[in-house]
Protein backbone atom coordinates (compact mmCIF):
# COMPACT_ATOMS: atom_id res chain seq x y z
CA UNK A 1 0.00 0.00 0.00
CA UNK A 2 1.09 3.44 -1.09
CA UNK A 3 1.17 5.68 2.35
CA UNK A 4 0.18 9.23 3.08
CA UNK A 5 2.36 11.82 2.51
CA UNK A 6 -0.22 14.31 3.91
CA UNK A 7 0.37 16.63 0.52
CA UNK A 8 -3.59 16.66 -0.05
CA UNK A 9 -4.19 18.38 3.32
CA UNK A 10 -6.53 21.39 2.94
CA UNK A 11 -7.24 20.79 -0.81
CA UNK A 12 -10.63 20.92 -2.12
CA UNK A 13 -11.27 17.47 -4.33
CA UNK A 14 -14.59 17.31 -6.71
CA UNK A 15 -15.52 13.57 -7.11
CA UNK A 16 -18.10 12.55 -9.40
CA UNK A 17 -19.78 9.00 -8.38
CA UNK A 18 -18.35 9.03 -5.55
CA UNK A 19 -21.18 7.23 -3.16
CA UNK A 20 -19.59 4.28 -3.72
CA UNK A 21 -16.75 1.90 -5.25
CA UNK A 22 -14.04 4.27 -6.54
CA UNK A 23 -14.45 7.28 -6.69
CA UNK A 24 -15.13 7.01 -2.56
CA UNK A 25 -11.92 4.95 -2.40
CA UNK A 26 -10.47 8.19 -3.76
CA UNK A 27 -12.49 10.21 -1.58
CA UNK A 28 -11.03 8.05 1.21
CA UNK A 29 -7.34 7.86 0.66
CA UNK A 30 -7.38 11.80 0.07
CA UNK A 31 -9.98 12.21 3.17
CA UNK A 32 -7.06 10.87 5.33
CA UNK A 33 -4.72 13.69 4.61
CA UNK A 34 -7.09 16.30 5.82
CA UNK A 35 -8.55 17.04 2.36
CA UNK A 36 -12.48 18.61 1.44
CA UNK A 37 -14.41 16.15 -0.18
CA UNK A 38 -16.99 17.02 -2.67
CA UNK A 39 -19.23 14.12 -3.23
CA UNK A 40 -21.01 14.74 -6.48
CA UNK A 41 -23.22 11.61 -7.17
CA UNK A 42 -27.07 10.77 -7.48
CA UNK A 43 -28.08 8.38 -4.80
CA UNK A 44 -29.12 10.52 -2.62
CA UNK A 45 -31.92 7.72 -1.19
CA UNK A 46 -30.25 3.92 -0.45
CA UNK A 47 -30.63 1.67 -4.03
CA UNK A 48 -32.30 -1.75 -3.53
CA UNK A 49 -29.23 -3.62 -4.93
CA UNK A 50 -26.41 -0.88 -4.86
CA UNK A 51 -24.64 -0.08 -1.64
CA UNK A 52 -23.77 3.88 -0.43
CA UNK A 53 -25.63 6.94 -0.46
CA UNK A 54 -23.86 10.41 -0.65
CA UNK A 55 -24.86 10.96 2.91
CA UNK A 56 -22.66 7.47 4.49
CA UNK A 57 -19.97 8.04 2.20
CA UNK A 58 -19.87 11.88 3.82
CA UNK A 59 -20.03 9.68 7.11
CA UNK A 60 -17.08 7.31 6.08
CA UNK A 61 -15.17 10.50 4.91
CA UNK A 62 -15.53 12.80 7.87
CA UNK A 63 -14.68 9.80 9.83
CA UNK A 64 -11.28 9.10 8.04
CA UNK A 65 -10.23 12.69 8.76
CA UNK A 66 -11.37 14.92 5.83
CA UNK A 67 -14.16 17.54 5.66
CA UNK A 68 -17.43 16.10 3.17
CA UNK A 69 -19.73 18.38 1.60
CA UNK A 70 -22.64 15.46 -0.51
CA UNK A 71 -23.67 17.25 -3.42
CA UNK A 72 -26.73 15.46 -5.83
CA UNK A 73 -25.35 15.36 -8.82
CA UNK A 74 -26.30 13.59 -11.94
CA UNK A 75 -24.07 14.65 -14.61
CA UNK A 76 -26.39 14.22 -16.89
CA UNK A 77 -27.98 17.82 -15.98
CA UNK A 78 -25.63 20.26 -16.67
CA UNK A 79 -27.72 22.78 -13.94
CA UNK A 80 -27.37 20.24 -10.99
CA UNK A 81 -23.21 20.14 -12.11
CA UNK A 82 -22.78 24.15 -11.96
CA UNK A 83 -24.99 24.16 -8.52
CA UNK A 84 -22.58 21.85 -7.02
CA UNK A 85 -19.68 23.35 -8.31
CA UNK A 86 -20.56 26.94 -6.89
CA UNK A 87 -21.35 25.26 -3.34
CA UNK A 88 -18.43 24.23 -3.13
CA UNK A 89 -16.63 27.25 -3.89
CA UNK A 90 -18.73 29.23 -1.57
CA UNK A 91 -17.83 26.54 1.24
CA UNK A 92 -14.29 25.65 0.91
CA UNK A 93 -13.32 28.65 -1.00
CA UNK A 94 -12.68 27.03 -4.60
CA UNK A 95 -11.11 23.65 -6.26
CA UNK A 96 -8.27 22.19 -6.43
CA UNK A 97 -9.14 18.52 -7.58
CA UNK A 98 -11.32 17.07 -10.41
CA UNK A 99 -11.74 13.53 -10.31
CA UNK A 100 -14.30 12.77 -13.51
CA UNK A 101 -15.01 8.96 -12.00
CA UNK A 102 -18.80 8.52 -12.82
CA UNK A 103 -19.36 5.95 -15.65
CA UNK A 104 -22.28 4.03 -17.34
CA UNK A 105 -21.67 0.87 -19.07
CA UNK A 106 -23.55 -2.09 -21.04
CA UNK A 107 -21.43 -4.41 -22.84
CA UNK A 108 -23.65 -5.23 -25.65
CA UNK A 109 -23.21 -5.36 -29.46
CA UNK A 110 -24.97 -2.73 -31.58
CA UNK A 111 -28.24 -4.13 -32.32
CA UNK A 112 -28.60 -5.30 -28.96
CA UNK A 113 -27.88 -1.63 -27.55
CA UNK A 114 -30.99 0.23 -26.67
CA UNK A 115 -31.31 3.86 -27.44
CA UNK A 116 -31.88 4.99 -23.80
CA UNK A 117 -28.20 2.94 -23.17
CA UNK A 118 -26.52 4.28 -26.09
CA UNK A 119 -27.60 7.84 -24.60
CA UNK A 120 -26.98 7.31 -20.70
CA UNK A 121 -23.38 6.25 -21.39
CA UNK A 122 -22.86 9.39 -24.22
CA UNK A 123 -23.80 10.95 -21.39
CA UNK A 124 -22.94 10.03 -18.19
CA UNK A 125 -18.94 9.34 -19.91
CA UNK A 126 -18.63 11.92 -22.14
CA UNK A 127 -20.77 14.70 -22.06
CA UNK A 128 -20.32 14.45 -18.07
CA UNK A 129 -16.84 14.39 -17.68
CA UNK A 130 -16.92 17.35 -20.75
CA UNK A 131 -19.27 19.75 -18.41
CA UNK A 132 -17.91 19.05 -15.24
CA UNK A 133 -14.48 19.77 -16.64
CA UNK A 134 -15.37 22.76 -17.81
CA UNK A 135 -17.51 23.98 -15.27
CA UNK A 136 -14.96 23.11 -12.43
CA UNK A 137 -11.86 24.94 -14.90
CA UNK A 138 -12.45 28.36 -13.94
CA UNK A 139 -11.68 27.60 -10.10
CA UNK A 140 -9.06 25.35 -10.88
CA UNK A 141 -7.03 27.68 -12.62
CA UNK A 142 -6.96 29.73 -9.64
CA UNK A 143 -5.66 26.49 -7.66
CA UNK A 144 -1.80 26.42 -6.77
CA UNK A 145 -1.61 22.77 -8.22
CA UNK A 146 -4.70 21.60 -10.16
CA UNK A 147 -5.56 18.33 -11.22
CA UNK A 148 -8.43 16.63 -13.73
CA UNK A 149 -7.99 12.86 -13.17
CA UNK A 150 -10.18 10.95 -15.38
CA UNK A 151 -10.78 7.17 -15.16
CA UNK A 152 -10.38 5.87 -18.76
CA UNK A 153 -8.35 4.04 -20.53
CA UNK A 154 -5.38 4.47 -22.82
CA UNK A 155 -6.98 4.75 -26.33
CA UNK A 156 -6.19 1.17 -27.87
CA UNK A 157 -7.95 1.25 -31.99
CA UNK A 158 -7.75 -2.89 -32.34
CA UNK A 159 -10.83 -3.39 -33.77
CA UNK A 160 -11.36 -6.22 -31.03
CA UNK A 161 -12.28 -3.38 -28.36
CA UNK A 162 -15.12 -2.13 -30.38
CA UNK A 163 -16.57 -5.25 -32.16
CA UNK A 164 -18.54 -6.49 -29.08
CA UNK A 165 -19.75 -3.15 -27.20
CA UNK A 166 -19.30 -0.22 -29.96
CA UNK A 167 -20.64 2.36 -27.74
CA UNK A 168 -19.40 1.69 -24.09
CA UNK A 169 -16.23 1.87 -26.10
CA UNK A 170 -16.65 4.86 -27.56
CA UNK A 171 -18.16 6.88 -24.73
CA UNK A 172 -15.42 5.28 -22.55
CA UNK A 173 -12.61 6.96 -25.13
CA UNK A 174 -14.29 9.90 -25.39
CA UNK A 175 -12.95 10.27 -22.23
CA UNK A 176 -9.73 9.97 -23.06
CA UNK A 177 -10.10 12.24 -25.65
CA UNK A 178 -11.11 14.83 -23.37
CA UNK A 179 -7.52 14.27 -21.73
CA UNK A 180 -5.93 14.25 -24.81
CA UNK A 181 -7.57 17.77 -25.60
CA UNK A 182 -7.58 19.48 -22.24
CA UNK A 183 -3.92 18.61 -21.32
CA UNK A 184 -2.65 20.49 -24.42
CA UNK A 185 -5.20 23.23 -23.99
CA UNK A 186 -4.33 23.98 -20.34
CA UNK A 187 -0.74 22.85 -20.24
CA UNK A 188 1.24 24.44 -17.44
CA UNK A 189 -1.91 25.83 -15.79
CA UNK A 190 -3.68 22.30 -15.19
CA UNK A 191 -2.58 18.95 -15.37
CA UNK A 192 -5.04 16.80 -17.16
CA UNK A 193 -4.05 12.75 -17.03
CA UNK A 194 -6.57 9.57 -16.88
CA UNK A 195 -5.74 6.36 -14.93
CA UNK A 196 -7.24 2.63 -15.60
CA UNK A 197 -7.03 -0.09 -13.94
CA UNK A 198 -4.58 -3.46 -15.22
CA UNK A 199 -6.64 -5.44 -14.19
CA UNK A 200 -10.46 -5.98 -13.26
CA UNK A 201 -11.76 -3.82 -10.12
CA UNK A 202 -14.59 -5.50 -7.42
CA UNK A 203 -17.11 -2.90 -7.34
CA UNK A 204 -20.87 -3.02 -7.40
CA UNK A 205 -20.99 -2.63 -11.17
CA UNK A 206 -18.46 -5.83 -11.71
CA UNK A 207 -20.97 -7.87 -9.57
CA UNK A 208 -23.82 -7.34 -11.73
CA UNK A 209 -21.83 -8.15 -14.90
CA UNK A 210 -20.15 -10.99 -13.91
CA UNK A 211 -22.06 -12.43 -11.28
CA UNK A 212 -21.31 -14.23 -7.82
CA UNK A 213 -17.42 -15.54 -7.82
CA UNK A 214 -16.26 -13.13 -9.91
CA UNK A 215 -14.93 -10.91 -7.07
CA UNK A 216 -11.78 -13.34 -6.68
CA UNK A 217 -10.43 -12.50 -10.18
CA UNK A 218 -10.49 -8.82 -9.17
CA UNK A 219 -8.24 -6.46 -7.09
CA UNK A 220 -9.82 -3.87 -4.81
CA UNK A 221 -10.50 -0.55 -5.48
CA UNK A 222 -7.63 0.55 -3.39
CA UNK A 223 -4.82 -0.19 -5.73
CA UNK A 224 -6.42 2.85 -8.12
CA UNK A 225 -6.80 5.19 -4.77
CA UNK A 226 -3.08 4.72 -4.53
CA UNK A 227 -2.64 5.35 -7.71
CA UNK A 228 -4.71 8.57 -7.78
CA UNK A 229 -3.15 9.59 -4.60
CA UNK A 230 0.61 9.80 -6.51
CA UNK A 231 -1.03 10.88 -9.56
CA UNK A 232 -2.80 14.10 -7.92
CA UNK A 233 -0.04 14.98 -5.51
CA UNK A 234 2.39 15.59 -8.42
CA UNK A 235 3.06 18.63 -9.86
CA UNK A 236 0.97 20.24 -12.73
CA UNK A 237 3.70 19.72 -15.10
CA UNK A 238 2.86 15.82 -15.15
CA UNK A 239 -0.19 15.99 -17.68
CA UNK A 240 -1.22 14.80 -20.74
CA UNK A 241 -0.47 11.06 -19.19
CA UNK A 242 -2.48 7.87 -19.77
CA UNK A 243 -1.62 5.87 -16.78
CA UNK A 244 -1.93 1.82 -15.62
CA UNK A 245 -2.20 1.91 -12.06
CA UNK A 246 0.45 -1.24 -11.70
CA UNK A 247 2.94 0.36 -13.58
CA UNK A 248 2.79 3.61 -12.07
CA UNK A 249 3.19 1.96 -8.97
CA UNK A 250 5.62 -0.39 -9.69
CA UNK A 251 7.68 3.12 -10.36
CA UNK A 252 6.68 4.36 -7.22
CA UNK A 253 8.57 1.51 -5.97
CA UNK A 254 5.61 -0.79 -4.45
CA UNK A 255 6.55 -4.72 -4.74
CA UNK A 256 3.93 -6.42 -2.81
CA UNK A 257 0.36 -6.73 -4.90
CA UNK A 258 -0.84 -9.03 -3.16
CA UNK A 259 -2.37 -6.77 -0.74
CA UNK A 260 -4.24 -5.47 -3.55
CA UNK A 261 -5.85 -8.65 -4.05
CA UNK A 262 -9.01 -9.76 -3.09
CA UNK A 263 -8.09 -13.61 -3.34
CA UNK A 264 -4.07 -13.39 -3.31
CA UNK A 265 -3.29 -16.12 -5.32
CA UNK A 266 -5.62 -16.31 -7.84
CA UNK A 267 -5.57 -15.15 -11.52
CA UNK A 268 -6.49 -12.09 -12.23
CA UNK A 269 -9.03 -10.94 -14.74
CA UNK A 270 -7.31 -8.08 -17.20
CA UNK A 271 -9.59 -5.02 -17.70
CA UNK A 272 -10.73 -3.85 -20.82
CA UNK A 273 -8.59 -2.52 -23.66
CA UNK A 274 -5.51 -3.56 -22.48
CA UNK A 275 -4.76 -6.31 -24.61
CA UNK A 276 -1.03 -4.98 -25.78
CA UNK A 277 0.04 -5.24 -22.08
CA UNK A 278 -2.54 -8.01 -20.67
CA UNK A 279 -3.78 -10.08 -22.97
CA UNK A 280 -0.93 -10.45 -25.68
CA UNK A 281 1.22 -11.45 -22.38
CA UNK A 282 -0.96 -14.54 -21.49
CA UNK A 283 -1.22 -15.37 -25.51
CA UNK A 284 2.42 -16.07 -25.16
CA UNK A 285 2.16 -19.22 -22.32
CA UNK A 286 -0.21 -21.04 -24.54
CA UNK A 287 0.86 -23.44 -26.78
CA UNK A 288 1.08 -22.36 -30.29
CA UNK A 289 1.23 -19.04 -31.66
CA UNK A 290 -1.84 -16.76 -32.70
CA UNK A 291 -1.62 -17.39 -35.78
CA UNK A 292 -2.35 -21.20 -35.59
CA UNK A 293 -5.09 -20.37 -33.08
CA UNK A 294 -7.07 -18.67 -35.24
CA UNK A 295 -6.70 -20.91 -38.51
CA UNK A 296 -6.52 -24.03 -36.70
CA UNK A 297 -4.50 -25.59 -39.84
CA UNK A 298 -2.14 -27.39 -37.72
CA UNK A 299 -4.63 -29.02 -35.19
CA UNK A 300 -7.97 -29.76 -37.48
CA UNK A 301 -9.07 -32.31 -39.61
CA UNK A 302 -11.81 -32.35 -42.01
CA UNK A 303 -15.35 -32.99 -41.18
CA UNK A 304 -18.92 -32.52 -42.59
CA UNK A 305 -22.00 -30.64 -41.63
CA UNK A 306 -23.84 -33.93 -41.00
CA UNK A 307 -21.36 -35.46 -38.77
CA UNK A 308 -18.45 -32.76 -37.29
CA UNK A 309 -15.15 -34.96 -36.35
CA UNK A 310 -12.46 -33.26 -35.55
CA UNK A 311 -10.72 -31.38 -32.37
CA UNK A 312 -14.39 -29.73 -31.36
CA UNK A 313 -16.53 -33.45 -32.03
CA UNK A 314 -13.59 -35.02 -29.69
CA UNK A 315 -14.17 -32.53 -27.25
CA UNK A 316 -18.10 -32.73 -26.97
CA UNK A 317 -17.18 -36.40 -26.79
CA UNK A 318 -15.31 -36.20 -23.85
CA UNK A 319 -17.91 -33.97 -22.31
CA UNK A 320 -20.78 -36.04 -23.36
CA UNK A 321 -18.98 -38.90 -21.02
CA UNK A 322 -18.48 -36.93 -17.88
CA UNK A 323 -21.55 -35.05 -17.80
CA UNK A 324 -23.37 -36.50 -14.73
CA UNK A 325 -25.96 -35.61 -11.93
CA UNK A 326 -23.78 -33.67 -10.06
CA UNK A 327 -22.99 -31.56 -12.61
CA UNK A 328 -26.58 -31.30 -13.67
CA UNK A 329 -28.13 -30.53 -10.25
CA UNK A 330 -25.07 -27.91 -9.28
CA UNK A 331 -25.71 -25.83 -12.21
CA UNK A 332 -28.82 -25.91 -14.01
CA UNK A 333 -27.95 -24.21 -17.19
CA UNK A 334 -28.53 -25.23 -20.92
CA UNK A 335 -25.17 -23.51 -22.63
CA UNK A 336 -25.67 -22.94 -26.67
CA UNK A 337 -21.74 -22.67 -28.41
CA UNK A 338 -21.82 -21.03 -31.68
CA UNK A 339 -18.57 -21.98 -33.05
CA UNK A 340 -17.00 -20.57 -36.59
CA UNK A 341 -14.33 -22.47 -38.34
CA UNK A 342 -12.98 -26.06 -38.90
CA UNK A 343 -15.38 -28.45 -36.84
CA UNK A 344 -17.87 -25.43 -36.31
CA UNK A 345 -21.83 -24.76 -36.43
CA UNK A 346 -23.77 -25.35 -33.31
CA UNK A 347 -22.98 -27.45 -30.31
CA UNK A 348 -24.79 -27.13 -26.65
CA UNK A 349 -24.43 -28.66 -23.01
CA UNK A 350 -27.20 -29.36 -21.29
CA UNK A 351 -26.98 -29.28 -17.42
CA UNK A 352 -30.68 -28.33 -16.41
CA UNK A 353 -32.72 -31.61 -18.27
CA UNK A 354 -31.97 -34.89 -16.11
CA UNK A 355 -28.93 -36.56 -16.45
CA UNK A 356 -27.77 -33.76 -18.46
CA UNK A 357 -25.94 -34.25 -22.21
CA UNK A 358 -23.68 -32.60 -24.68
CA UNK A 359 -23.49 -32.33 -28.95
CA UNK A 360 -24.02 -30.84 -32.21
CA UNK A 361 -27.06 -28.91 -32.97
CA UNK A 362 -29.16 -26.91 -31.03
CA UNK A 363 -29.89 -27.96 -27.36
CA UNK A 364 -33.00 -29.68 -26.60
CA UNK A 365 -34.02 -26.80 -24.70
CA UNK A 366 -33.77 -23.31 -24.77
CA UNK A 367 -30.74 -22.09 -23.29
CA UNK A 368 -29.66 -19.98 -20.76
CA UNK A 369 -26.77 -18.68 -22.17
CA UNK A 370 -25.25 -18.60 -25.92
CA UNK A 371 -21.40 -18.28 -26.71
CA UNK A 372 -19.60 -17.56 -29.73
CA UNK A 373 -16.27 -17.84 -30.62
CA UNK A 374 -13.92 -19.74 -33.19
CA UNK A 375 -13.74 -23.47 -33.38
CA UNK A 376 -10.00 -23.35 -32.24
CA UNK A 377 -10.91 -20.98 -29.22
CA UNK A 378 -13.33 -23.19 -28.29
CA UNK A 379 -11.10 -26.23 -27.94
CA UNK A 380 -8.30 -24.32 -26.36
CA UNK A 381 -10.80 -22.99 -23.27
CA UNK A 382 -11.98 -26.45 -22.78
CA UNK A 383 -8.41 -27.86 -22.58
CA UNK A 384 -7.44 -25.35 -20.42
CA UNK A 385 -5.28 -23.42 -23.04
CA UNK A 386 -7.14 -20.28 -22.39
CA UNK A 387 -8.77 -18.77 -19.87
CA UNK A 388 -12.59 -18.16 -20.45
CA UNK A 389 -12.58 -14.83 -18.31
CA UNK A 390 -9.47 -13.51 -20.50
CA UNK A 391 -11.36 -15.07 -23.78
CA UNK A 392 -13.85 -13.06 -23.17
CA UNK A 393 -12.47 -9.57 -21.82
CA UNK A 394 -10.18 -10.06 -24.60
CA UNK A 395 -13.16 -10.33 -27.18
CA UNK A 396 -12.09 -13.89 -28.55
CA UNK A 397 -15.35 -15.09 -26.63
CA UNK A 398 -19.00 -13.26 -26.66
CA UNK A 399 -21.47 -14.00 -24.39
CA UNK A 400 -25.37 -13.97 -24.16
CA UNK A 401 -27.42 -14.30 -21.49
CA UNK A 402 -26.95 -15.50 -17.75
CA UNK A 403 -23.59 -14.38 -16.82
CA UNK A 404 -23.67 -15.94 -13.62
CA UNK A 405 -23.81 -19.42 -15.46
CA UNK A 406 -21.28 -18.59 -17.48
CA UNK A 407 -19.34 -17.99 -14.20
CA UNK A 408 -20.54 -21.84 -13.10
CA UNK A 409 -19.32 -23.24 -16.25
CA UNK A 410 -15.94 -21.72 -15.91
CA UNK A 411 -15.73 -23.72 -12.67
CA UNK A 412 -17.25 -26.84 -13.88
CA UNK A 413 -14.18 -26.29 -17.04
CA UNK A 414 -11.54 -26.18 -14.41
CA UNK A 415 -12.32 -30.01 -13.24
CA UNK A 416 -12.92 -31.14 -16.86
CA UNK A 417 -9.73 -29.83 -18.53
CA UNK A 418 -7.55 -32.75 -16.88
CA UNK A 419 -9.64 -35.43 -18.71
CA UNK A 420 -9.37 -33.20 -22.13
Amino acid sequence: MLPNTGKLAGCTLFITGASRGIGKAIALKAAKDGANIVIAAKTAEPHPTLPGTIYTAAEEIEAAGGKALPCIVNVREEQQIINAVEKAVKTFGGIDILVNNASAISLTGTLETATKKVNLMMDVNVRGTYLTSKACLPHLRKSKNPHILNLSPPMNLNPMWFKNHCAYTISKYGMSMCVLGMAEEFRGEIAVNALWPKTAIHTAAMDMLGGAGIEKQCRKTDILADAAYCILTKPKTFTGNFIIDEVLLREEGVKDFDVYAIAPGNPLMPDFFLDAESAAQEEKKLSGSQQEGADGAKVKTESTAAEPSGPVAETFRVIQGVVNEEYVRSTQGVFQFDLSGDGGGTWYIDLKTKGGSAGFGKPPVAADVVMSMSSADFVKMFTGKLKPTLAFMSGKLRIKGNMALAIKLEKMLSQLSSKL
